[in-house]
């Protein structure tokens, strides 16, 4: 099994690798996130070893039942599942550095006052629904920047980019339009040059369609089932904020 992962790791550095030279982009620009929900710690831990060391839980409850087995191996936390408000303590308790997935003001208002509790700050990434699916979190595009000039108000709130889920879709250009249309408004908020803001992270595209991502400026992708093995439970799942 623990060959398994290395190899898997290897494939996607490799599939990363050959999408940035197709794009002209150094590698080095582009982060691989191990997707890590479902995957017992014991596995996790062998994919550390490779020297790739941000991983990202989608649930609150993995987090902290993975916490104490993990807590030793250096590596970088991010959340990259739908936070409702009532999990905010538990969250902050669990060193993660990046919150990927800030979409809707309150949250950012009741993170905002933790945070000032606790005297930390946080990193965020805002969430938009490029696709427009109904099934998908994430600020509408058009709400985005008003959503971020709101955000950036928080000083305890690093604005450190975007995030999207693209398109589940075998048609590449209609998952590509939703990488782009991410793009077009990390360029649109660059220009507004607004204070506390910053936009070098685009984190986007996933095992599936992760080249259409880093060709469309992708600066992390997050990668799950091409590494650890397909999952037992449908998307669907990590995705119904009711299960949290």
């Amino acid at each position: 099994m623990n060959e398994e992962i290395l190899q898997n790791i290897a494939l996607i550095q490799e599939r990363i690798n050959n999408a940035c030279k197709e794009s002209n982009r150094n590698p080095n620009e582009v982060k691989l996130l191990l997707a890590t929900k479902t995957v017992p710690a014991e596995r996790i831990k062998m994919a550390l070893q490779t020297g790739h060391t941000l991983i990202a839980e989608n649930k609150v409850q993995e987090l902290k039942e993975k916490y104490e087995a993990l807590k030793e191996i250096p590596h970088t936390n991010h959340f990259i599942g739908h936070l409702q408000t009532n999990k905010i303590k538990d969250l902050l308790r669990h060193n993660v550095t990046c919150i990927q997935s800030l979409d809707r003001l309150d949250l950012a208002e009741k993170l905002h006052q933790r945070l000032q509790f606790e005297n930390k700050t946080i990193e965020v990434l805002i969430q938009v629904n490029t696709s427009f699916e109904e099934s998908k979190f994430g600020t509408n595009p058009d709400n985005a920047i008003e959503l971020i000039k709101q955000v950036a108000k928080f000083d305890t709130l690093k604005i450190k980019g975007l995030m999207t889920i693209g398109l589940f879709s075998a048609e590449t250009e209609k998952v590509r339009k939703c990488f782009r249309l991410l793009k077009d408004i990390q360029q649109q908020i660059i220009a507004l040059n607004i204070p506390n803001v910053e936009m070098q992270e685009l984190s986007m595209g996933m095992s599936g369609d992760m080249e259409t991502a880093i060709s469309e400026g992708a600066t992390i992708v997050r990668v799950g089932s091409a590494i650890f093995g397909q999952r037992i439970y449908p998307d669907s799942y990590y995705w119904n904020e009711n299960l949290g």
